[in-house]
């Protein structure tokens, strides 16, 4: 998973890197997104192999644990966060950018988008920076073995805030997709019946809703997977049984695949980004040949 993520990864921070990528705003949003993915993929590797070392009594030390504890949760939800509103920020500029048609101001567009960007990190750290305070190494006795865990105890008050973040941060970004993928159908569906007067605007709709229908399903898709981070976040309670345990991980990992797609989801359905990564991949294969 570490290694194709990685490969999939510099993939994509290498496209996003090139300027003809970076024309307008999305670019930038998707390079950006890209760093995040990638981090968190690094930071979701170690919290993995931490777990598995620490359970067999390899890495024993305290201190490690706990800074482990309240620092790897905090930065995966971060750059999670990140990747969705960013990407999110992608679907506002394409449907802007469709809404404006000729007008669309392409310089302006990348101003905003560094703006944006340092202002969605910077509240979506604010809007987790509790979780730390919150957290604390237990030990636990099992037998002979003594074990160490990382334990996150939140008031009522905290619970309710973490519980509104969590589904603010899953939500809004999904519903922004989701909006911004309809308003581009029905504005192209409009354009095109003042073109073409012998077809209805809902016969035209529907024609766009089929040609487009890749943007309709993506998030509905990324919904999907995410799904079990969602439900695992309001569990409560430690998991004795191995089979609950093994399901609760499977479903964790398995949330942060969404995030890890930004090859398939906005790159190669995309001419120009497909062009620039085709540019990156031949320009690789000459410097290992050399």
């Amino acid at each position: 998973m570490l290694i194709s993520e990685l490969i999939m990864g510099s993939f994509c921070i290498t496209t996003f890197q090139l300027k003809k990528s970076r024309e307008v705003g999305c670019g930038y949003y998707l390079f950006i997104s890209s760093i995040s993915s990638m981090c968190m993929i690094i930071i979701l590797t170690i919290k993995f192999w931490q777990l598995v070392l620490s359970q067999m009594s390899i890495i024993t030390n305290r201190l490690i644990l706990f800074i482990n504890c309240i620092s790897i949760e905090i930065i995966l939800k971060s750059c999670l966060a990140s990747s969705e509103w960013l990407n999110a920020c992608v679907a506002i500029e394409r449907m802007f950018n469709v809404i404006k048609g000729t007008t669309f101001n392409k310089i302006k567009s990348k101003i905003i988008a560094k703006c944006i960007t340092f202002i969605i990190i910077i509240l979506i750290k604010l809007t987790h920076i509790h979780d730390p305070f919150h957290r604390k190494s237990i030990n636990d006795l099992d037998g002979d073995q003594q074990r160490i865990w990382c334990l996150s105890q939140y008031s009522s008050t905290i619970t309710k805030y973490n519980t509104f973040i969590t589904l603010f941060h899953f939500l809004v970004p999904f519903s922004i997709n989701l909006i911004s993928a309809f308003v581009i159908i029905i504005v192209a569906a409009r354009r095109r019946v003042r073109i073409e007067s012998r077809q209805s605007f809902m016969q035209l709709f529907q024609l766009k809703l089929k040609k487009y229908k890749q943007i309709i399903f993506a998030p509905i898709i990324l919904l999907i997977l995410s799904l079990p981070r969602l439900i695992i976040s309001f569990i409560l309670g430690c998991m004795r049984s191995p089979y609950y345990s093994w399901l609760y991980l499977i479903g964790y990992f398995l949330s942060f695949i969404p995030s890890m797609l930004t090859l398939f989801v906005f790159i190669l359905p995309s001419k120009i980004y497909k062009s620039e990564l085709n540019r990156t991949m031949h320009r690789w294969i000459r410097s290992f040949r050399r």
